[in-house]
């Protein structure tokens, strides 16, 4: 086999790879990011904009797995991994937050200019309660997938997979 062949190879199974991390991550938070919408659709009776809720919460989470994997590769919060996986997962978590929030943030000002409010009233009109509330969960939801994620890392992606996906002898 030429080094070109096996470069490709080689390629091709990062990129396979890649792929089934993003598509997990966006899965994920594609689940929870729903279900934060719909939350919030319940709790304010307000269902006029569904299609535009769930369509922004399926974007989010495309753009935040992106992030995440763009962090993951440029060590976001790596100063943190020699300590515990409990601070390293929620100081990765709280990190990846703060992003989620300013893409919520730049959500909110879309919407109010596809209602047609003059770009000097969005951001007035943005509800911080309902961000607030919207980060603390997403931060929560955070957690868990960090966790997991550091734990891949500890322990290594081979025995992580056995131990979570592979049945018990």
């Amino acid at each position: 086999m030429s080094a070109g062949t096996s470069q490709r190879v080689g390629l091709k199974q990062k990129a396979v790879h890649e792929f089934r991390e993003f598509v997990g991550i966006f899965l994920y938070l594609a689940f929870f990011f729903c279900a934060v919408s719909t939350y919030r659709m319940l709790l304010l009776s307000d269902f006029r904009d569904s299609y535009l809720n769930y369509s922004f919460a399926l974007i989010n989470a495309f753009v935040v797995a992106k992030i995440i994997l763009i962090g993951e590769y440029t060590h976001l919060g790596g100063g943190t991994e020699a300590r515990s996986l409990l601070v390293s997962s929620v100081w990765k978590a709280f990190l990846f937050g703060l992003l989620a929030f300013v893409f919520h943030v730049v959500e909110e000002g879309i919407k109010h200019r596809i209602h047609g409010e003059a770009f000097s009233e969005v951001f007035r009109d943005i509800h911080a309660k309902i961000l607030l509330a919207r980060s603390i969960i997403v931060f929560c939801t955070f957690i868990p997938l960090i966790d997991f994620r550091e734990l891949r890392r500890v322990v290594g992606e081979d025995e992580f997979n056995a131990l979570f996906f592979h049945k018990k002898r």
